[in-house]
Formats: C-alpha cells, structure tokens, sequence
C-alpha cells in the first residue's frame, strides 16, 4: 500500500469511503499533546499554558483532520442504523438516544436537549410514535402536560445500533498502533470537553 497507509474500502450510504487511517494521526496526537502540556518532541513545557504558545497553522490541520475524522463516524453511525433500522433516520435516532438517556421527559426538555424548536421536536414524535418506538402520556396532575419516553421497541432499537457502531469502531481502533492511542484518547477527550459533550459510557447510548 502506499506511504505505508492502512487502508480499507467500507461501502455506505455515500459511495465507497477510502480510509487512511495513519494518514490523520498527527493532527490528533499534536492535539493530545498539547493538552497534556507537552511539545510535539514529547518533553514537557511546564509552566507555559496554551495562551503562552504562538499562533500557528496547526488549527487549521486539525480542523481538516477532524472534517475527515467526522466522515468517517458519520458513515459508521449511517451504517449501524440502516443495519437495525433503516426506516429512521438520523435526527429521528437522535431523539431516541435522548430519551433513552434521559428517561421520560417533557416536549419542551426533550427540544432543548435536541437544539430545536418545540414544533420541530414534536413533528418528529409524532412519526417515531407512529413507528411504535416512543409512547406519549398524559401527566395525570396536568393535563396540558405531555409526558415522552421510549417503547419497549425504542429501547431495543436503539441497543442494537449502539452495539454495532461500538463493533464497527473496535475495528478501527484496531488497526491503529497501539503506542499512539493513549495520546489520541488525551486529544479526543479535551475536544469533547470543549464541544460539552457528555462521556459516552458501554451503558448510555450514544447517537
């Protein structure tokens, strides 16, 4: 193979994806490193703090690592779905992971956990309702209260596309050398923590 690239071919919703999966590992590492507060040379910077490093055209190499990065998840999140569920659609399963999270909840918290108006959260209840895999309630105390949470159906729709992406990404994360993940793990957890993204865990779902 050339350059030394390990590379697989995965068919999905878009065409055939080439995969190079050594190719994006510096941008990430770089990353990691930095927030490990040390230098690409792996010794460390103590005592200077992000604001003390010049600007540089890493951020723009890490944008364009992360843009391809994200292809990739989104082709695995597409397959995983279609595998289980090919009816739904990605906002729809969103909603689902939602809820699975968060229990039973009001339209208008479910709308704020998804960044989207009430109207648009409910037309999209509606459907999934329809498909069987959310229930709608009345709050016995309130009537003008609708209360939301998964279906038996639901649940289970969302555990089997979970454990499929997991499987998917564990073949990934294999080919990967085994020297550079831990630093790769550094990077992704600061970007996660600067997007507030919650962890996502073996027992929480995640979209």
């Amino acid at each position: 193979m050339p350059n030394g690239d390990a590379t697989r071919r995965i068919g999905g919703p878009w065409g055939t994806q080439e995969l190079h999966i050594k190719r994006y590992l510096p941008a990430t590492i770089a990353l990691g490193n930095r927030f490990a507060g040390r230098s690409e040379r792996g010794s460390y910077d103590a005592g200077v703090s992000d604001r003390d490093e010049p600007a540089t055209d890493s951020t723009d190499e890490l944008v364009t690592s992360l843009l391809t990065a994200s292809r990739v998840l989104v082709g695995v999140s597409a397959r995983s779905l279609a595998d289980v569920a090919e009816s739904l659609t990605m906002t729809q399963f969103r909603l689902l992971v939602v809820l699975s999270n968060a229990g039973t909840v009001r339209l208008n918290q479910l709308a704020d956990a998804l960044g989207v108006n009430a109207s648009t959260a409910l037309r999209t209840v509606d459907r999934l309702i329809a498909a069987g895999l959310v229930s709608r309630t009345e709050n016995p105390d309130d009537r003008r209260e609708v209360r939301l949470s998964l279906t038996s159906d639901g649940a289970a729709t969302v555990e089997r596309a979970t454990d499929r992406r997991r499987t998917e990404l564990a073949r990934i994360v294999d080919r990967m050398p085994q020297t550079r993940r831990r630093e790769i793990v550094k990077a992704l957890i600061a970007f996660n923590d600067a997007a507030g993204e919650p962890e996502a865990t073996p027992h929480r779902p995640d979209w």
